[in-house]
């Protein structure tokens, strides 16, 4: 895990590294303080007269010391910052690239707020966490050390009581430790579940308010909330014990310190221990102390952010289930389709198939309609020619090739796909148009859209192809996306063109014309049309008739009404010409 996430140090390594040793000498210098004045004070008890000349000289060097200190501290500080912010950066880069090469089938396994969640609050947790490694980690055992040594040499024997109270202090945070990971373990499940319940509210938020509902989900965002609240009430409980125990070890050490240094002090006439290192004692006391506790800060902070950790790892080590073979092919020779012995589940476990025994042949520029109830896998078999998934047995074939044999992007920048539920980017009627074709003109989005019946709407808006669309193209219909996308489609030229119940929202007058603009302005690109309407495909070369993830019927309409009772059934209730019985 740990060498996962190093990988996102990459040019943040040099501040990384700097930091520690800034940090070394700032804990040095504070160290040396105690010292110097313990020797200054020495000096006072033991000479009836002193210079000042001599005592401005002392406290000369524990001004420069303590400068040197807080200019180290302060560039250790601005370099921890530097490093922290950029891992978190690189990290975040990592993630989202990762999810980009993620095949349906890897997607699948994760959320869209379970992602959200590892993106935004788990990064944020390894962030601070990072920051605290390099700088507050590094300090505490380097202030702890020093502190130890010279809390020995100024001390003598009374420093063992800092060996006593250590175990005790580790014993508790450990404890504090194994009680807190499992919890933060639920708390981050929960955070994913309310990430989920904002994200379903606001997509649905039309649907919400046309049937009254702002209530329910007011309450159900309520529970989500206060499972995280409590859940997150009870492990930060818990981790604050950290502090009143650390309290209570100081004041137990500063009152052993004082009671036996002083009656050692008054005892021994100060040839055991003098007021000076009984002062440097407690001093290196309070950073012995200090030092623990920022240490137990610390180990509350790495606690929280192992989970996160393990969370982000788990996204960056998935490996996408479709990838390129060494020596793919580049080019797609034409628009022909072969499905061969073809069955097909979404997971190894599954316990039944998706797709079964599928055979079927497209020749290239064919125009071919797939129908079929829901739930009869129509979807399904089209996402498998741009290997959106892979088949779990049997090939399927583009342009006479294995589609396993072509590089995916290749592969996928010859098939364009229109989905029933389209989405629009947030950007200008242009900026979406040319997600199709990166260097379009204008003239050639002009005519796409035409050909989409899409002009008709465009030219109405004040700014035409300028209009800015919202986030998930909030300001535009349902028929309005459907168009867009269909003349982003037609803009790609691409060997196949799949659209999925593409035209649902749009009149058949206009589902009418946008296939004729396809028939000739494409004439040689394999089409599939997925359809609810049989008018939609009633003109296609082959009809394909799916139940129940099989092929039942295929043929054209003339064939498929005169043999397919299915077929005959749905093409009479569409037109209402139904006998009654």
């Amino acid at each position: 895990m740990i060498k996962t996430l190093l990988k996102s140090v990459r040019e943040f390594k040099k501040v990384s590294i700097l930091t520690p040793i800034l940090v070394f000498f700032e804990v040095i210098l504070e160290c040396i303080i105690p010292f110097v004045i313990a020797e200054m004070v020495k000096m006072i008890e033991e000479k009836e007269t002193v210079e000042l000349v001599t005592v401005l000289k002392y406290g000369g060097v524990v001004v420069i010391l303590a400068v040197l200190s807080l200019i180290f501290g302060a560039v250790a500080g601005l370099t921890a910052a530097k490093a922290s912010c950029g891992f978190a950066r690189n990290l975040r880069h990592d993630l989202y690239y990762a999810v980009q090469d993620f095949s349906f089938e890897n997607i699948d396994r994760f959320s869209t707020s379970s992602l959200v969640t590892r993106l935004t609050t788990d990064v944020n947790n390894v962030q601070h966490a990072y920051m605290m490694i390099i700088r507050m980690a590094i300090r505490s055992p380097f202030m702890f050390i020093f502190a130890i040594a010279a809390a020995f040499i100024t001390g003598g024997r009374l420093a063992w009581i800092f060996v006593v109270v250590i175990p005790i202090l580790g014993f508790a945070v450990f404890k504090i430790a194994t009680k807190a990971m499992p919890m933060f373990r639920r708390v981050f499940k929960k955070y994913d579940n309310l990430n989920s319940s904002v994200q379903e509210n606001i997509k649905g938020m039309r649907v919400v308010k046309s049937f009254v509902r702002e209530d329910y989900e007011k309450e159900k965002f309520g529970r989500a909330s206060r499972d995280v609240c409590v859940d997150f009430t009870r492990v930060e409980r818990l981790l604050a014990l950290n502090n009143p125990v650390m309290q209570l070890c100081l004041n137990i050490v500063m009152v052993f310190i004082l009671s036996i240094g002083s009656r050692t002090v008054v005892s021994t006439g100060g040839s055991a221990l003098n007021v000076a290192h009984l002062s440097a004692l407690l001093t290196y006391g309070f950073m012995i102390l200090s030092s623990l506790m920022m240490l137990s800060m610390v180990f509350v902070m790495i606690t929280m952010s192992i989970e996160s950790a393990r969370r982000i790892t788990e996204v960056l080590n998935e490996k996408s289930t479709i990838v390129s073979k060494n020596g793919a092919l580049t080019e797609v020779k034409d628009g022909s389709i072969e499905f061969t012995d073809v069955s097909f589940k979404y997971s190894k476990s599954a316990s039944r198939y998706a797709l079964s025994d599928i055979d079927l042949k497209i020749e290239s520029g064919q125009t071919i309609g797939i129908i079929g109830g829901t739930g009869s896998s129509k979807s399904t078999l089209v996402q498998l020619i741009s290997r959106l998934y892979d088949v779990t047995e049997g090939s399927v074939k583009v342009g006479g090739v294995d589609v396993r044999d072509y590089d995916v992007e290749s592969l996928r920048n010859n098939v364009a796909v229109v989905l029933q539920k389209n989405v629009l980017f947030s950007g200008t009627i242009k900026e979406n148009l040319r997600w199709g074709k990166k260097d379009a003109t204008d003239e050639e989005m002009r005519h796409a859209c035409h050909l989409a019946c899409a002009d008709e709407f465009i030219d109405r808006f004040p700014d035409g192809y300028d209009t800015y669309i919202e986030q998930g193209g909030a300001n535009v219909s349902g028929g309005q996306k459907q168009r867009l996308c269909i003349a982003r489609a037609l803009l790609k030229k691409p060997k196949i063109l799949i659209l999925d119940d593409s035209t649902s929202a749009v009149d058949t007058k206009t589902d009418a014309f946008i296939r004729k603009s396809m028939r000739e302005y494409i004439p040689e690109t394999t089409k599939l049309i997925i359809a609810q309407r049989i008018s939609s495909v009633q003109d296609a070369d082959k009809i394909i008739v799916l139940d129940g993830g099989k092929i039942i019927a295929m043929g054209n309409h003339d064939y498929l009404i005169a043999t397919n009772e299915v077929y005959r059934e749905t093409y009479l209730s569409q037109n209402n010409k139904g006998g009654e019985d």
